[in-house]
C-alpha cells in the first residue's frame, strides 16, 4: 500500500513553491492590480484574460470557467496528475524531502506513474548525452558539425546518441530501478522476441521537453544507410507525451516569446537550433506532426493575444512546405496574433540558410514578410488562368471563402480588396460584396454556433449547489451583481478573506443569515468553521487553506478562491483601509437590521389585534432597540458595531 505524504510536508511544499512562478511556466502573466497577476486561462479558450493569480495568497481563479485553487490544484489539473504525484513533483523542484506515513517510503513503488515516466526520460536523456562522446557516435558528431553545430550547441540543446545495440538503454534503466513495464509505458523500450529492446538505436537524439522543462519524449534522426526505419522517429503517444500537444524548444523559448510577443514556427529540430544560435530565441517546432489547434493554445497563452503579437511560420519552399503553410492557415483565425510566412531564397530551411549565409540571413528571414492569408490566397489563385474571365471567376469562388472566414469585419473588407487586386478584377466592390455574401452563407450553415453555457454572462449555479453539497450544473455564481446588497456582501467577504485584519473581530460576530445570497452565506459559514477571520491575521496562507478545506463542496470552495483573488471594486485611488472596511461592515449590518425591523413591524401589526399584551410589549421593545441601533449605525458608523 502506498504511503500517504505527511500533512506537514504538504504544507511546506505548498508554501515553498510560489504559485506565480509555477503558473508562469505555462502562460504569460501580467499585473492585474491589487498585487494580482492575470493571463489567458489554460483551461478554456478565451480572447481576453480572465485568469487571475494571487501570489500573496497562493491561489488562482478563472472568472470565465470558475476553475480555481492553490499551486497543487493548478499543477494537478494542467498536467493531469494525482495529488501525491503533484506534491512529489513540486517537492523535487523545491529540493524538499518528503516523509511518508503508513509504512514509510519506497521510491520504486510509491512514486506516481507520471513521475516515474518523467524520471525514466531524464535518466535516458543523460545516458544519450554521455553516449554522444563515444567512438560509435562519431557519425552523429559529424552530422552535427556538417550543419554548423559544435559541442557547446549540442550540450545546450541536450542532443545525444542512442547506441546501435539492441538493449543498451533498457539494461541501463533497469539498473536504475525502472521496471520493464515502466520502460514500455514510457516508449523508451519496445517488445522484442526475447523481451524489451531499445526503441531508439544508432540515432542522433533530441530530448523533447514540455513547457515546464521536463523531458517527456525524444526525436531520433537516422544516421546510417542500413537503418531501415523512417528518417525521423519520435516517441509514441504515452501518458506524458502527446505529439499534438508539445512544441520542441518551447521550454527555451517561452520567456522570450512572452517578452517579445513573437513566435517563430519552424519545421525541425535542427531549424530550432539554427534559429536560437542565430539569435532568434523565439523559435519552436512541432514534433513530427502538423501545426494544429493544441499548439495554437500553447502559443496564445504565451503571446497573451496583445495587438502587437506576431507568429511567423518558416516552411520549406517545396510542395510539402507549401501544403504545410496552407494547413496552418486553416487554423489562422484561432490566433489573435498576426500570422506571417517566411520562405528562404532557394527554398532553404533555417539550418541550411545559417550554414550557407550566416546568422544575419536567418535573422532577416524571420522578419515578417508575407501575411499568411496572402500566401494562402496566392497559392490557390496560382492554379487558375487569370487571363480569362472564367479563370478569374473560378479563382474567386475558391479563394473567396477563405477571406470570408476572417472574423474581423474591417480586416475582411481589406483582404477582399487585396483579393480583387490579385485576381485582376477592376470592380473591387463586386469582390467585397461577394466575400460578404459568402460569409453570411457560412454563418447561416452554422459557422457561428450558439454560445454554450460557460460563455453566457447570465449562466449561474443554482442556489441549492451551495446548500446541498452538489456541484453546480452550470459555471458561475447564482448572484445578481447589480444588486447593491450582493455587491456589498461580496466586498465584505473579500475583505474577510484578503484583509482579515481590517474587519476582525467585528466580522466574526456577523451571522450567516446577514448574507442574503446563498453562495455568500455558504462562504461566511466556511470562514466560521475555519475559526473566524481573526485566524487570518497572523498567517494568511494557512487561513485561506483552512477556509477552503472547511467548504462543504467544490462550488463553495471555488467561490472562496474567487473572492480571495478578485481585486477590490473601489473608486480610483481609494485605499483599502479601515474606513473602507467599516463602510462595508456597516452596510451589511444596516441591511440586516432593516430587514429585521421590517419583519417586526409586520409582527406588531398582527399582534395589535390580539390580546397577548406581554408578547406585544416584548416585540415593541425589540423594535425600539433596533431603531436606536440603526440610528447609531447611521450616526457613528463602524464605531457602533
Amino acid at each position: 500500500m502506498a504511503g500517504r505524504i505527511n500533512d506537514d510536508d504538504v504544507k511546506v511544499v505548498r508554501d515553498a513553491v510560489p504559485i506565480d512562478t509555477v503558473v508562469s511556466e505555462y502562460l504569460q502573466l501580467r499585473p492585474a492590480g491589487g498585487g494580482n497577476m492575470k493571463g489567458l486561462c489554460p483551461f478554456h479558450d478565451e480572447k481576453s484574460p480572465s485568469f487571475q493569480v494571487s501570489p500573496s495568497k497562493g491561489l488562482f481563479h478563472c472568472f470565465g470557467c470558475q476553475e480555481g485553487g492553490d499551486t497543487i490544484a493548478f499543477v494537478m489539473k494542467i498536467d493531469h496528475l494525482s495529488f501525491s504525484e503533484t506534491v512529489e513533483r513540486l517537492a523535487a523542484k523545491a529540493g524538499i524531502t518528503l516523509r511518508y506515513e503508513e509504512g514509510g517510503y519506497n521510491p520504486t513503488h510509491q512514486r506516481g506513474e507520471r513521475i516515474r515516466l518523467v524520471e525514466a526520460h531524464k535518466a535516458a536523456a543523460d545516458f544519450y548525452v554521455e553516449q554522444l562522446g563515444g567512438e560509435e557516435a562519431a557519425i552523429g558528431r559529424k552530422f552535427l558539425a556538417e550543419r554548423g553545430f559544435d559541442q557547446s550547441a549540442a550540450e545546450h540543446f541536450g542532443v545525444g546518441y542512442s547506441p546501435a545495440g539492441w538493449d543498451h538503454l533498457t539494461r541501463f534503466l533497469r539498473g536504475k530501478g525502472f521496471s520493464d513495464k515502466e520502460l514500455l509505458l514510457a516508449g523508451l523500450s519496445q517488445d522484442g522476441r526475447r523481451g524489451p529492446i531499445d526503441r531508439f538505436r544508432g540515432r542522433l537524439m533530441w530530448p523533447i521537453r514540455d513547457i515546464s522543462g521536463e523531458v517527456v519524449g525524444f526525436g531520433a534522426r537516422k544516421l546510417r544507410d542500413d537503418d531501415n526505419g523512417p528518417k525521423y522517429l519520435n516517441t509514441p503517444d504515452t501518458a506524458i507525451y502527446k505529439k499534438s500537444q508539445v512544441l520542441y524548444g518551447v521550454d527555451l523559448a517561452k520567456k522570450d516569446i512572452a517578452k517579445a510577443s513573437r513566435a517563430v514556427v519552424v519545421e525541425g529540430y535542427t531549424d530550432v537550433m539554427a534559429c536560437h544560435l542565430a539569435g532568434i530565441t523565439t523559435a519552436i517546432a512541432t514534433c513530427g506532426t502538423a501545426f494544429g489547434t493544441d499548439h495554437i493554445k500553447i502559443l496564445r497563452r504565451l503571446l497573451m493575444d496583445n495587438g502587437s503579437a506576431r507568429v511567423i511560420f518558416t516552411f520549406d519552399g517545396d510542395a510539402a512546405g507549401q501544403k504545410a503553410a496552407l494547413r496552418a492557415f486553416e487554423d489562422d483565425q484561432k490566433f489573435a496574433a498576426e500570422t506571417y510566412i517566411a520562405i528562404a531564397p532557394d527554398g532553404m530551411d533555417p539550418c541550411e540558410l545559417r550554414l550557407n549565409k550566416g546568422d544575419a540571413a536567418v535573422q532577416e528571414l524571420v522578419e515578417p514578410r508575407t501575411p499568411l492569408f496572402e500566401f494562402a490566397i496566392r497559392q490557390i489563385v496560382s492554379r487558375y488562368d487569370l487571363e480569362t474571365p472564367a479563370g478569374r471567376a473560378s479563382a474567386l469562388d475558391e479563394a473567396g471563402p477563405i477571406v470570408a472566414r476572417i472574423k474581423n469585419g474591417a480586416s475582411q473588407h481589406e483582404v477582399a480588396v487585396q483579393l480583387a487586386g490579385i485576381l485582376g478584377i477592376l470592380d473591387t466592390q463586386f469582390v467585397v460584396k461577394r466575400v460578404a455574401q459568402m460569409a453570411r452563407w457560412a454563418r447561416d450553415r452554422g459557422g457561428r454556433g450558439p454560445a454554450g453555457p460557460a460563455s453566457s454572462s447570465s449562466s449561474s449555479a443554482s442556489s441549492s449547489s451551495y446548500d446541498s453539497g452538489q456541484s453546480p450544473a452550470l459555471s458561475g455564481p447564482a448572484l445578481n451583481l447589480r444588486s447593491p446588497a450582493h455587491r456589498t456582501e461580496r466586498e465584505l467577504l473579500k475583505l474577510a478573506l484578503q484583509r482579515p485584519e481590517l474587519v476582525s473581530p467585528a466580522f466574526d460576530a456577523y451571522g450567516v443569515d446577514e448574507f442574503t445570497a446563498p453562495p455568500y452565506a455558504a462562504v461566511r459559514r466556511a470562514v466560521e468553521d475555519a475559526g473566524g477571520a481573526e485566524q487570518g491575521i497572523d498567517s494568511a496562507t494557512d487561513y485561506l487553506t483552512r477556509v477552503r478545506e472547511s467548504a462543504p463542496n467544490d462550488a463553495v470552495r471555488a467561490m472562496v478562491t474567487e473572492l480571495a483573488v478578485e481585486v477590490f471594486h473601489t473608486k480610483t485611488g481609494r485605499p483599502i483601509d479601515e474606513v473602507y472596511a467599516g463602510l462595508h461592515l456597516v452596510a451589511v449590518r444596516l441591511r440586516a437590521v432593516d430587514a429585521r425591523i421590517k419583519d417586526i413591524t409586520g409582527t406588531l401589526a398582527r399582534l395589535s389585534t390580539g390580546t397577548d399584551r406581554e408578547r406585544h410589549a416584548a416585540v415593541e421593545s425589540e423594535s425600539w432597540v433596533l431603531q436606536q441601533y440603526r440610528q447609531s449605525l447611521l450616526n457613528n458608523g463602524a464605531a457602533a458595531l
